[in-house]
């Protein structure tokens, strides 16, 4: 009987608008304890709405640059800005290893970019069977946890041979893992490159641009 009662005078408007603050004071409570507990809440919240294409090595005139080149123009047909960060801009105090222990003002626009952008689209080639060493070593130089940390990607590989990197991008999903970058299920392996580019640089066999179609439409909603 009492606990009847209980439930009909719970639904007088007091006992409402009673359950409606302490929602919002809890809601209140778990936001501040989250930018307490992790400092890079508060700057995910500041940031911008970016898409960042990583281009992943610094090798000259490469076909993942071509590639990242061609994503960044069918975004844009999406309606969707997106930026690219090859890493042939890297400087070379980063490469040589004089970037331990304290900061490199050369690699701070660089930083920028990563610290605002909410998406990333790395397109990686494969290097013995992995990734590029020098696409560690841009990750490693990155402020943690502000740079990846709950933020979203999508990642592209392709090779020479007939496997499109399918392991340098299981090894880079771990890397992902590790600094809390969530990674989007469907990636993409594209063999053969030399073969599927043309002159203009784009990505032109059916198969290919099926499959690159269908990754841009989910990493767009992801």
């Amino acid at each position: 009987m009492k606990l009847l009662i209980w439930r009909n005078v719970k639904k007088l408007p007091f006992f409402s608008i009673l359950d409606e603050f302490i929602i919002l004071f809890n809601k209140a409570a778990r936001y501040k304890y989250k930018q307490y507990q992790f400092p890079h809440v508060k700057a995910i919240y500041k940031q911008t709405n970016m898409t960042l294409i990583v281009s992943g090595t610094n090798r000259p005139n490469s076909n993942t640059l071509k590639i990242a080149k061609y994503y960044q123009k069918a975004l844009a047909q999406k309606g969707e800005k997106a930026t690219i960060l090859s890493l042939t801009d890297l400087p070379q105090d980063l490469i040589s290893g004089g970037y331990y222990g304290k900061t490199l003002e050369d690699f701070e626009p660089l930083q920028q970019q990563i610290t605002k952008a909410h998406r990333f689209i790395f397109i990686i080639p494969e290097y013995n069977g992995s990734f590029p060493g020098i696409l560690k070593l841009f990750i490693d130089a990155c402020k943690f946890p502000v740079s990846f940390m709950d933020k979203k990607a999508a990642l592209v590989g392709h090779s020479t041979g007939k496997y499109g990197n399918i392991r340098g991008i299981e090894h880079f999903t771990g890397v992902c893992n590790y600094i809390g970058l969530h990674v989007m299920p469907l990636k993409l392996h594209i063999p053969n490159i030399a073969f599927e580019i043309n002159d203009d640089g784009d990505l032109f066999k059916e198969d290919t641009l099926k499959f690159t179609e269908m990754q841009m439409d989910k990493f767009l909603v992801f």
